[in-house]
């Protein structure tokens, strides 16, 4: 089946679908720093580069699925919180315009948790209904928060999907899958990323890319100083434990799981072991796509390396988008 990806990022929505048999034919991205990895990475699927407020439906291919993840920051507990008010939040309605001129058989959309908070409420009903009344035939809606690390990612990412199907194709009683890896059976990050202890990654100040000579690509780190912000809370996490959420900053990424614990002092006060300084590093962009399960051969382009994990942190797991694309095409 053809798909046509919106707000595609560097494409792991995309390369979920792809697993799963979906060929994207027709993708949109705006932000110029990411052409480059996803054209290298997709190079199958035309790339529109132009905003999605600029494009008529009618130049975009008929396709039997649509996917995407609007921007999330509007909504995210951690960003603006400015939602529909924010520029960035309209541009769902964008989603929905073109699934409106499109009828696609299905869509999915995914975002952020922070969509469910109370203050969004009315919003998120109207989208919903939206959603329901799209098109020429309206679509049965199915909308879910679910927790990545439930489902073969070893992350805990809270995310929320839209998924509907048009409704004279008549699916009923879809339901997103239980969870695969479900807790007491999640990936840890020894099983994650623990091989790649035996490279020693580079690091990097943030404005500056290696030429990336590594067995694995990538694998390189952001180094500089700790804000107090992030010093607030623990950033580590253990060896058999999950990852925190990979964020779109470098300056917000993890601790390694192979660095000394952080000490808590008090509240929204931790610090780094005395003496032990120098041991402690962030994830490097490798580290980070692991966590997000792209493969390794998925490579991430830049000239500035807060740019890799950007990329990283704004996309949908690729497994979890794979388990996504297999419940669809099932129901289908």
């Amino acid at each position: 089946m053809n798909i046509i990806s919106l707000f595609s990022g560097c494409g792991g929505l995309d390369a979920g679908f792809e697993k799963c048999g979906f060929n994207i034919i027709w993708a949109n991205e705006f932000d110029k720093d990411i052409w480059e990895t996803y054209r290298i990475n997709h190079p199958s699927t035309f790339l529109d580069c132009r905003s999605i407020t600029d494009i008529d439906a009618g130049e975009i291919p008929d396709a039997d699925g649509i996917i995407g993840g609007p921007p999330c920051q509007s909504w995210s507990a951690g960003g603006s919180k400015r939602g529909i008010e924010d520029a960035r939040g309209k541009l769902f309605w964008d989603y929905i315009r073109i699934i409106n001129a499109k009828n696609p058989k299905f869509f999915l959309a995914e975002n952020v948790k922070g969509m469910l908070l109370p203050r969004y409420g009315n919003i998120l009903e109207n989208f919903k209904e939206s959603f329901k009344s799209a098109g020429k035939f309206g679509y049965d809606l199915y909308f879910q928060c679910v927790n990545a690390a439930d489902y073969d990612v070893p992350e805990e990412r809270h995310r929320v999907l839209f998924i509907g199907f048009r409704k004279d194709l008549d699916v009923k009683d879809y339901a997103f899958p239980d969870p695969t890896t479900p807790d007491g059976k999640r990936i840890n990050l020894k099983s994650a990323i623990g091989d790649l202890t035996s490279e020693q990654p580079i690091g990097l100040p943030n404005g500056i890319s290696s030429d990336r000579n590594h067995k694995v690509p990538n694998h390189e780190y952001m180094t500089g100083g700790f804000s107090p912000i992030y010093m607030s809370r623990n950033r580590k996490r253990k060896w058999d434990e999950v990852s925190f959420t990979i964020q779109a900053s470098g300056r917000q990424a993890p601790i390694h799981p192979g660095c000394p614990d952080m000490i808590k002092l008090g509240q929204d006060n931790w610090i780094f072991e005395k003496g032990k300084e120098s041991l402690y590093r962030r994830i490097s962009v490798r580290e980070a796509a692991r966590i997000q399960t792209f493969p390794d051969n998925f490579e991430f382009k830049y000239n500035n390396i807060n740019h890799g994990y950007k990329m990283i942190g704004n996309a949908v797991p690729v497994n979890l988008a794979k388990i996504a694309a297999e419940s669809v095409k099932n129901f289908l």
